[in-house]
């Protein structure tokens, strides 16, 4: 009980930090880009654009991600206050600074908060824009000044123990051992608060410094969830077997790797084929010295081929390959050796969505069928549950939306699904996707995860709310197209 209590902070932690980088990941690969191809060793090296490198990095980045971590906790208000306290990091440091980013944007938007709590309610009609902009004005300023004189020495000092930790890592060829964390973390839905919260930040710090960094490749490697689904399409049966070479090209090219999560749930021993594959991969990148400018999002091959700098090709290619290859190999043998007793895929896949905390787009093309909810709930044939009393009269539906943990994989992947539902249908009814800490207020229908659902009800009482079970099953879709086309 306790460890699951636990295993939910962590994920919940994992998902705020994702939640202040995964919108601005675009200003991340612009960024990659940029220096991947104009700095002195890139592939056109030109000055004027190569310019653009070191304020992008030291002012640009940060300021986005304290923005967006401001504006999570306190709206626009505490954006500009996340924004003003993050300038403070910046200047008090002579590394980039993403980690006091990542502190003093939701800081400063919680505090604007409180105070806002505090005095909003008693100002004197006539007095509120006064209050508004003094307020936010002076609450920036002493938050800035501190993030100058304390916050950023602080932070700079511990990024740079940190880098010097990872340096030792790589020097004395330890590595690999991280996967040994990595890979069964991302089973359990801990990678958001790896790689958002550790690894990006020094790699971006690293790459700021060396043109790229292996630890963009460690958590995003596609490899070894490739290796597995790929055992399984030539060694697995039933539904497995039938299921998996559909979600290898969700996994491999589209960078969605939670797909591949409910076959080694299937078999827990699986985990030693991904650790294997893992470690595997990250040898083959510190052999070959190889790394990435930029965070690859999501982690797919297309996204890691882009942000390859030059000369790095064959290092990150024979990595993702070697991986997938040795993952296979322990993932057939482990297919092939155990008993035949193997657990029911929709089974697996809802062990899954319990761990994660919240429905997944993509394991809905992996269990089609009826199912029932852990409280009793029938769901409908494609996995639904809706419930009377909330929904909405067809005219009062102007808008949908999908809701995951950082709004980006699977909320996009049932967004889009409906959307060709709708469009087939000529529904004009805009369907958006977003993250659960982000629904917008207008939001008819939400469709989330059930194990989401309760976390969407307390941020959106008002709306209706889907309790899906399989993103990618589609006649519950149908049902609702249906339903909104009447």
């Amino acid at each position: 009980m306790a460890e699951g209590r636990n295993r939910a902070r962590i994920q919940r932690f994992g998902s705020h930090l994702s939640g202040m980088i995964m919108p601005n990941i675009g200003a991340f690969i612009a960024w990659g880009l940029i220096t991947a191809l104009f700095i002195p060793a890139g592939w056109w090296p030109y000055a004027p654009l190569a310019a653009l490198v070191g304020p992008m990095i030291i002012y640009l980045l940060p300021l986005l991600i304290g923005f967006t971590g401001g504006r999570l906790v306190y709206d626009f208000r505490g954006g500009v206050l996340g924004a003003t306290a993050t300038m403070g990091v910046i200047v008090g440091s002579d590394i980039p600074m993403f980690l006091g980013a990542m502190i003093m944007g939701p800081l400063a938007g919680y505090l604007m908060k409180k105070i806002d709590q505090l005095f909003l309610d008693k100002i004197r009609a006539g007095f509120e824009m006064l209050y508004n902009t003094f307020s936010a004005g002076i609450l920036g300023a002493i938050l800035a000044g501190i993030a100058v004189l304390g916050v950023g020495p602080i932070v700079n000092s511990l990024v740079n123990s940190l880098a010097n930790g990872v340096e030792f890592t790589v020097n004395n060829g330890l590595l690999p051992l991280a996967s040994i964390v990595i890979e069964p973390a991302k089973i359990l839905f801990l990678n958001n608060a790896i790689n958002h919260g550790f690894l990006s930040p020094l790699g971006v710090e690293q790459a700021a410094t060396n043109g790229k960094s292996i630890l963009f490749l460690l958590e995003t490697n596609p490899g070894p969830g490739l290796g597995i689904l790929l055992a399984f399409t030539i060694f697995g049966k039933g539904i497995s077997k039938s299921s998996a070479p559909g979600a290898i090209i969700i996994q491999f090219l589209g960078g969605i790797h939670e797909i591949y999560f409910p076959f080694v749930l299937m078999k827990p021993l699986l985990v030693l084929a991904v650790i294997g594959g893992g470690m595997s991969g990250v040898f083959t990148f510190v052999l070959l010295d190889a790394g990435l400018v930029a965070t690859p999002a999501p982690g797919s091959i297309f996204a890691l081929l882009a942000l390859t700098p030059q000369g790095n090709y064959l290092g990150v290619v024979l990595g993702v390959l070697i991986a997938a290859a040795v993952s296979f190999t322990i993932a057939s043998i482990i297919l092939k050796t155990t008993k035949d007793v193997e657990e029911d895929l929709t089974v697996a896949t809802g062990k899954m969505e319990e761990m994660k905390g919240k429905k997944s787009s993509a394991s809905e093309f992996l269990t089609p069928g009826a199912a029932t909810t852990s409280d009793g709930d029938v769901l409908h044939e494609a996995g639904v549950v809706t419930s009377a009393p909330g929904i909405k009269a067809t005219e009062d539906v102007r808008r949908v939306v999908f809701a995951c943990d950082a709004g980006m994989g699977s909320s996009a992947m049932g967004a889009s699904i409906l959307k060709n539902k709708f469009k087939k249908e000529n529904i004009d009814i805009p369907v958006t996707n977003t993250a659960i800490s982000q629904l917008p207020e207008d939001a008819d229908i939400v469709v989330t995860h059930k194990d989401l659902t309760p976390r969407a009800k307390e941020k959106l009482p008002q709306a209706e709310h889907i309790s899906v079970e399989n993103f990618m099953n589609s006649p519950e879709y149908d049902k609702l197209a249906q339903r909104l086309k009447k």
